[in-house]
């Protein structure tokens, strides 16, 4: 299908690619007709008001790109409420009309909003694309919709829309690559450069993934000389589980002021939220939200509790059970190896001591990937209608399954056996065989997987006639065949088990931190090579934090405060207070545990979430606003009187 371009005045000669839209290769012409007419409409006709062009102008397309005007940009970074560096330095919602007090800023400044700013302004306006009077998508009578419906998350409903993902810049993705992951030396990442690149979202995780990695090297200080000078002496674990206390809350409120610092400087610590809309798999019968007054699908909160406390909760529970089986048969095993062991007293015989920790371990990750397989399929079919509230759900049933299968038998271990030196063997190897196997999966097999597929696609080009520009044909066709980039959710989970292993134990095995480092600094550089050569380019996403993560690594550190004041009362230096009276020392561990949470909830409550230049700043905008509005009321007060 060949468009005629006269008949869109939005159309400029230096388009430059931003978006890629791909459609079903059996879509309709009449559908596509149809949805580009939609896409360079005007906004007040309905329309996005966007440039679009086929990726090849003849023959039968179903690759699009899409691209905006320099204007267009413009007064979407205001519709979206981006935050720009004024002037005067400080941080305000951009808007056109006072374009010129902001910093950087000209009329032939094409670089004052970053490509992945741009690429996120057109997401928005595709996404907020609705049906005015259509009844179904043309071509597709069973494709229905409805009146204020967004139309491209019908599109992807139905699957007519295929993929929607943004366009790599490859020279600025080359210096990027270089700068981030090329050069092996121990530093500082890009953050700013990631952001401007990839977005809040993506910044925000490597942030916290260095910030984690340079607060874990105090516990592998302290925890190298204690692991070789009191190898076997376990009375000496006391003070080390003491610091671990202090340690783990302080790191987590320091977090957060290093957090309000970056999201001020990158203005997502006053974008406005947007009004959520549903998502694209919501589903229901159709009737009038009483909130915005659209028509749109509604589904029944009741049915969804039905479902959340009738089929997810007792799947939950029946995979805690699964795990709680496979952790008893673990158990078989180590005693079998041990009695084997007694019996050969070999060297053999030593190492295969190790070999039932190292099968749990792969069997704990192969349970995990299953289990969030299920859970995402469960979250899906219990009809959230929003995003978020679909995230917190798939996010609390994933943790507590990951928490109760990779800890439930370290629990066991310390709490029912008392087996000091089983905990220390087993943590260890579950610690570095998990960094390992997620090394492999996450990063290695993708990328040999993704250089093959490369290969495969660049000799398709070669042998085809295409009459146009073949930088950017091969370009889209190699970027539609990488894997989909589904968000930091893997990413800080493994993180968030991480920091369970050295919060909750690491007393007894004080290099567990040591491993972590070690992992993370490779982390950084296979993440950074994940998300520059294996997966398509994210659309970038304001964010002004970790989001729920936040809870998760809070609520992770007072299960670690209970922890380790349990093992601080197990051990024999402790017990040997209180050879006669147990119950002395039961109280006194529970008084100890209450202390320190109180201990912790004041440290949380003394640290301000914000420095103290960013609480002025921002209550010098707040001031300001107050103080407009005060004028603007004036205003209409006086003009009335007249």
């Amino acid at each position: 299908m060949k468009i005629s371009w006269s008949a869109y005045d939005t159309f400029e000669a230096n388009f430059k690619p931003l978006v890629v839209i791909e459609l079903a290769e059996n879509t309709k012409d009449e559908t596509k007709e149809w949805l580009t007419q939609k896409i360079v409409e005007k906004k007040k006709n309905g329309g996005a008001q966007l440039l679009i062009k086929p990726l090849v102008e003849d023959g039968n397309q179903n690759i699009y790109l899409v691209g905006a005007s320099h204007l267009r940009l413009l007064l979407g970074a205001e519709t979206v409420g981006l935050v720009k560096e004024c002037n005067d330095n400080t941080m305000r919602a951009f808007t056109y009309s006072s374009r010129k007090t902001f910093k950087n800023f000209a009329e032939d400044n094409h670089d004052f909003l970053t490509m992945a700013e741009c690429q996120y302004i057109i997401k928005h306006e595709l996404e907020n694309l609705r049906a005015k009077d259509e009844k179904m998508i043309p071509g597709y009578p069973q494709a229905k919709l409805y009146p204020g419906k967004s139309v491209v998350r019908r599109l992807l409903t139905n699957g007519i829309l295929v993929h929607i993902f943004p366009l790599h810049e490859p020279e600025e993705l080359k210096k990027l690559g270089h700068t981030w992951y090329g050069q092996l030396r121990i530093r500082y990442q890009p953050l700013d450069e990631i952001r401007f690149y990839f977005g809040e979202t993506i910044a925000f995780y490597f942030a916290f993934l260095e910030y984690f990695t340079f607060a874990l090297i105090p516990m592998a200080v302290i925890g190298i000389p204690y692991y070789f000078f009191a190898w076997e002496d376990y009375d000496k674990y006391v003070m080390f589980a003491t610091f671990n206390l202090l340690w783990s809350t302080v790191i987590l409120e320091v977090w957060k002021r290093c957090c309000a610092v970056m999201a001020y400087r990158w203005g997502t610590l006053l974008m406005k939220r947007q009004f959520e809309e549903p998502r694209p798999g919501f589903h229901g019968v159709l009737g009038i939200n009483p909130v915005t007054g659209r028509e749109e699908p509604l589904y029944s909160s009741f049915k969804r509790q039905l479902r959340i406390y009738l089929v997810s909760l007792p799947f939950v529970c029946l995979c805690l059970y699964v795990a709680l089986y496979v952790m008893m048969i673990y158990f078989d095993l180590e005693e079998q190896a041990y009695l084997y062991h007694e019996e050969k007293q070999s060297e053999i015989s030593s190492l295969l001591l190790y070999v039932p920790s190292i099968i749990y371990a792969i069997v704990i990750e192969v349970l995990n990937r299953l289990y969030q397989y299920a859970a995402e399929f469960l979250t899906s079919w219990e009809n959230h209608r929003l995003e978020s509230s679909y995230q917190n759900h798939l996010i609390l049933k994933v943790l507590v399954f990951n928490f109760f299968n990779c800890f439930a038998s370290l629990f066991y271990i310390a709490f029912v056996m008392f087996d000091m030196k089983l905990l220390r063997q087993s943590l260890a190897t579950l610690l570095i065989t998990s960094q390992i196997l997620n090394q492999c999966v996450e990063s290695i097999l993708p990328y040999c997987l993704q250089k093959r597929r490369n290969k495969r696609v660049k000799k398709r080009v070669k042998s085809l006639e295409i009459d146009t520009d073949l930088s950017v044909f091969e370009q889209v066709n190699l970027e539609k065949e990488m894997d989909t980039y589904l968000g930091t959710f893997d990413d800080y989970l493994e993180l968030f088990l991480q920091f369970g292993y050295v919060s909750l134990f690491s007393c007894v095995y004080p290099l567990a931190a040591v491993f972590a480092v070690l992992n993370n600094v490779t982390e950084m550089y296979s993440d950074a090579l994940k998300m520059c050569s294996i997966f398509k380019r994210p659309f970038s996403e304001p964010t002004a934090n970790i989001g729920v993560w936040q809870l998760a690594f809070e609520t992770m550190t007072v299960i670690s405060v209970i922890t380790n004041c349990v093992l601080i009362g197990l051990s024999p230096q402790v017990n040997a207070l209180f050879p006669d009276s147990k119950t002395e020392l039961i109280l006194i561990v529970v008084l100890a545990e209450h202390l320190m949470l109180a201990i912790k909830f004041l440290m949380a409550f003394a640290i301000p979430d914000k420095p103290q230049d960013i609480r002025i700043k921002l209550g010098r905008l707040e001031f300001e606003s107050l103080e407009a509005l005060k004028q603007q009321q004036m205003k209409l007060a006086t003009e009335s009187l007249k």
